[in-house]
């Protein structure tokens, strides 16, 4: 998904406060779960929130781009990091919490995908743990209307990244276009994204389907909808 940004992924997302996240996603688990010890991060991209949620847990990730993980895996060199697919990884092993950050969940392709993916991380959590789950924008939310941009302006380094919202059914057209200067020279390049636009009702639904009690918190981390589940 991000083969062509991958090495300028924590410059582009240099405006999220991983920190400050990784500790309401901490206080999010204790609340249900005050001995929680382990974590799984799934989709944990080049592993910001791991950085700091390891200061709380055991922690490992997972994540289907290699490119990310390859700079994961040198900012938390002493952390497991796996290369899976969130519809079908299988560690082998029970977590204390799995948390799926960032709207990564929005890639996966329909209600039947996203109940395998959610079915995915329950079955990773051992009895009392806690999974929590960052929605995508749903479809009412999603503004057509709008021109996304975005800048980078570091020493040595400038991006700027635009692209105009589309829909395709119930699907999100996210069609990034990047202009990119370094000293070796300037360069542009697009990259696809398409995420599906879920509902919270389908979010909810697909995590009670695996027998999880489920809480919504709209406005934890960005906004979008935080789906939070107790496994018994």
């Amino acid at each position: 998904m991000f083969t062509k940004s991958a090495a300028f992924y924590d410059a582009i997302y240099s405006f999220k406060d991983y920190a400050a996240e990784a500790i309401e996603v901490r206080d999010l688990i204790r609340k249900r779960n005050p001995a929680a010890r382990t974590l799984l991060d799934v989709a944990c991209g080049t592993g910001r929130h791991l950085q700091h949620l390891a200061d709380a847990f055991e922690v490992e990730g997972v994540d289907l781009d290699e490119d990310l993980l390859e700079i994961a895996r040198r900012r938390l060199p002493d952390v497991p990091l796996h290369h899976g697919d969130m519809r079908s990884f299988d560690l082998g092993r029970t977590f204390d919490a799995v948390t799926c950050l960032f709207s990564s969940v929005g890639y996966v392709r329909s209600e039947e995908e996203l109940g395998t993916a959610v079915a995915r991380m329950v079955d990773h959590l051992n009895p009392g743990g806690v999974v929590v789950v960052e929605g995508w924008i749903g479809p009412e939310e999603w503004n057509l209307d709008h021109i996304g941009s975005l800048y980078v302006d570091e020493p040595g380094l400038k991006i700027a990244r635009m692209n105009v919202p589309q829909v395709r059914g119930r699907m999100s057209i996210v069609d990034f276009h990047y202009l990119v200067g370094t000293q070796e020279g300037i360069s542009h390049f697009t990259e696809l994204h398409e995420l599906y636009l879920f509902t919270p009702e389908e979010y909810t639904a697909a995590i009670e389907a695996t027998g999880v009690t489920v809480e919504r918190d709209a406005e934890a981390l960005m906004g979008r909808g935080v789906y939070i589940g107790v496994k018994d």
